[in-house]
C-alpha cells in the first residue's frame, strides 16, 4: 500500500465502516453512514527529479464519498475542516518522512465513517530573511513591547479565520503587568536570538523569575489561582527549528513560518508551549502566536521590539514612521493596479448608509489612471435608477496594516453636494459590525463648505453624528493638490494638512478602542447625503485626483 501511494500519489480506499445503523428519518432522509470513500492526494512540486515534492512539504488533499455532506482530516499535531473534501496541508519536518493521516467523511444526521492512509513527502523548509531579522546576522536581544496594547493578549483558536489571528478575548493595555508582584517579571525578559555555528539558537534571560499561567503554575512549583510570577531558572541555550506554520491563520495575515525551541523552551510567557508562529517580523518588531499547551482553543499572542520597556516614556512612534511599505503611485494608465484595488458597485444599502445619491461603477467614465493621477469623477446622469455615478475603490482581501504614517496627495472635486473621502475601515467589519470594526476617515470634504477638510473617527459611542472629529481650512483644496496625512499609533491618532507640524485633530488610542488591529483602504466620491448635503442642481460633473498614496511603517 506503501509503495502504491509513493509512487502514484493517489490512494482509493472503498473500506466503509459503518459506525451505527439508524432507522431513516424523515426529516434528514437516509442517515446511512457515508460509504464508498475516494481519497486522492498531489505532493506540491513532484516530478521526476522530485518524486517525493519540492521540499515545501504540501501535499494536497482530495476526499470524496457517497452520502457525504463534509469531512474533516486528522493528523499527529492536529486537525482541519475539509467540507468539500479538499485541503492542502503542510508537513513540517525536515527530511523524507511518512505520515499517517486520517479521514472522517460525515452524513447526515452526523453519521460519519473513517479511514487511514499514509504519505511520504520531503520537506526542506528555511527562513534565511527570518534569521537575519531575529540576529541582524549575529546576535540580537528582543524585549516585551510593553507600550504596545495588546503586547500579550489571547484570542480563539476554533477554526474561524476571521477571529483566529488576533487577541479577541483579551488584550493588555500599555504596561500592565507592571508594579504588580504577580506580574512584574515578565518586562524584565531578555530574549537573545543569535547564530552559532550556522544554527539559530536561543537564550531567555528572566532574571530567575518567570510569568506563569495560572493552567501551569505546578510547573514552576507554585500554587493558587490566578498568573504569577514564580522561581523558575530559564538558563541555558535552545536550538530553534524553523518549519512552515501549520495553523488556520489566513495567509495575509502570517509570515508562515513557525519556531519550536528544543529543551521545552519558550518565549517568556509560560504557556506550555515551545512552537510559536511568527504572524510579523520586522527589523525591531515581532509578533507570534502559540496555541496554548493543554488547550487548544486558545492562542496567546505576545509583540517583542528591539527597544527595553521604559514605563512613563511617550510610547508614540511618530518619528519613526518613515520606511514605506507600501503605495501606488498611479503611474501606469487605464484602470487602478487590480493588485492593490476592486470597486464596490451599486447603490448599497440606503445610499451606503448615508442616503447617497450616486452609482457606484467600474467604467472608465467614473474611474481611471491617466496622466499619472487617480481620477475618480461624479457625472451627473441616469444610470440603473440613480441619477449620478462614481466609483468607489477598496484595498479590501488586497492591502490591510496595522499602524503607521498614512500619506495621499490629492487635488478635491468641487460644487454643492460634493463628498469626497479617503478613509480607512477595520478589516473585520464583517464579524465585528460598524461602528464596532473602528472607522478613521483621514479626509473628508464637501463641496458645500469648500476648502474645509475633516479627520473623524468612529467607534462605539462615537459613531455618525456623534463621531470624534476635527476640522480645519486650507486654501483652494479644489483648484491645488494637498498632502493630507494620518499617524496612527497605538498611543495616538493624529491628522494633518501639508506641513502642518501639529495636527489638527488628535485622538488617544487605547486597548478599550478598535483602532489596533489591520484596517484596509476606501477611496470613494459620494453625491449628496446626510454629510454631502443638498446637490447643487446645476453640477455636471467633477474630479477627485490622487497623485499617490503612501503608507509607512
Amino acid at each position: 500500500m506503501k509503495n502504491l501511494l509513493k509512487n502514484f500519489g493517489r490512494l482509493l480506499l472503498l473500506l466503509v465502516l459503518v459506525t451505527s445503523c439508524q432507522d431513516d428519518d424523515k426529516t434528514f432522509g437516509s442517515l446511512d453512514a457515508p460509504k464508498n470513500i475516494t481519497l486522492e492526494y498531489e505532493i506540491v512540486g513532484k516530478s521526476t527529479a522530485n518524486p517525493d515534492g519540492d521540499g515545501s512539504g504540501k501535499v494536497i488533499l482530495k476526499a470524496k464519498a457517497d452520502n457525504a455532506v463534509s469531512f474533516k482530516y486528522i493528523f499527529s499535531d492536529g486537525s482541519a475542516n475539509a467540507p468539500g473534501g479538499v485541503y492542502t496541508k503542510a508537513f513540517t519536518k525536515n527530511g523524507l518522512n511518512t505520515y499517517t493521516v486520517t479521514v472522517v467523511a460525515t452524513g447526515k444526521g452526523g453519521t460519519a465513517s473513517n479511514t487511514s492512509f499514509e504519505v511520504t513527502v520531503f520537506s526542506n523548509f528555511n527562513d534565511d530573511e527570518a534569521i537575519t531579522l531575529l540576529t541582524s546576522g549575529d546576535s540580537k536581544i528582543w524585549y516585551w513591547a510593553a507600550a504596545v496594547p495588546g503586547h500579550l493578549g489571547v484570542g480563539q483558536n476554533d477554526g474561524d479565520i476571521t477571529k483566529n489571528f488576533y487577541p479577541n478575548y483579551y488584550a493588555a493595555a500599555p504596561f500592565e503587568k507592571a508594579g504588580s508582584p504577580t506580574s512584574s517579571c515578565l518586562y524584565e525578559n531578555k530574549l537573545r536570538f543569535f547564530v552559532e555555528g550556522g544554527v539559530l539558537k536561543y537564550q531567555l534571560d528572566n532574571g530567575g523569575k518567570t510569568f506563569f499561567n495560572a493552567d501551569f503554575l505546578s510547573v514552576g512549583n507554585g500554587s493558587g489561582s490566578g498568573d504569577q510570577c514564580l522561581s523558575y531558572s530559564t538558563s541555558g541555550v535552545k536550538t530553534v527549528t524553523l518549519s512552515p506554520s501549520e495553523s488556520l491563520v489566513p495567509a495575509d495575515k502570517t509570515r508562515g513560518t513557525s519556531m519550536t525551541f528544543s529543551d521545552n523552551g519558550f518565549m517568556g510567557y509560560y504557556i506550555g508551549q515551545s512552537t510559536y508562529e511568527i504572524l510579523e517580523l520586522t527589523e525591531n518588531k515581532m509578533v507570534v502566536r502559540a496555541v496554548m499547551g493543554g488547550n487548544p482553543a486558545l492562542a496567546w499572542y505576545h509583540t517583542f521590539s528591539t527597544q527595553p520597556p521604559v514605563q512613563g516614556e511617550n510610547p508614540d512612534p511618530t518619528e519613526d514612521y518613515t520606511n514605506i511599505i507600501w503605495q501606488d503611485e498611479f503611474n501606469v494608465q487605464g484602470a487602478p493596479n487590480p493588485a492593490n484595488w476592486s470597486y464596490n458597485l451599486g447603490r448599497g444599502d440606503n445610499g451606503w448608509g448615508n442616503n447617497e445619491a450616486q452609482y457606484y461603477t467600474d467604467r472608465p467614465e467614473n474611474v481611471k489612471v491617466e496622466g499619472g493621477m487617480l481620477k475618480i469623477t461624479a457625472k451627473k446622469e441616469e444610470f440603473n435608477g440613480a441619477f449620478y455615478t462614481s466609483a468607489r475603490l477598496v484595498s479590501e482581501n488586497k492591502v490591510a496594516f496595522k499602524y503607521g504614517k498614512i500619506e495621499f496627495k490629492a487635488k478635491l472635486p468641487a460644487g454643492g453636494g460634493t463628498w469626497p473621502a479617503v478613509w480607512m475601515l477595520g478589516a473585520n467589519y464583517q464579524t465585528n459590525p460598524w461602528p464596532a470594526c473602528g472607522e478613521i476617515d483621514m479626509m473628508e470634504h464637501k463641496g458645500n463648505e469648500q476648502n474645509k477638510i475633516h479627520g473623524t473617527l468612529h467607534y462605539p459611542g462615537r459613531s455618525a453624528g456623534n463621531a470624534n472629529t476635527g476640522s480645519t481650512i486650507i486654501a483652494n483644496a479644489s483648484s491645488e493638490f494637498h498632502v493630507y496625512k494620518v499617524i496612527w499609533s497605538p498611543t495616538k491618532i493624529s491628522f494633518y494638512v501639508d506641513d502642518q507640524t501639529t495636527p489638527y485633530h488628535s485622538v488617544d488610542n487605547s486597548s478599550t478602542l478598535p483602532f489596533n488591529a489591520n484596517f484596509f483602504l476606501i477611496m470613494n466620491f459620494a453625491m449628496g447625503g446626510t454629510f454631502g448635503g443638498n446637490i447643487d442642481p446645476a453640477f455636471t460633473t467633477s474630479t477627485m485626483e490622487v497623485d499617490y498614496i503612501r503608507v509607512y511603517q
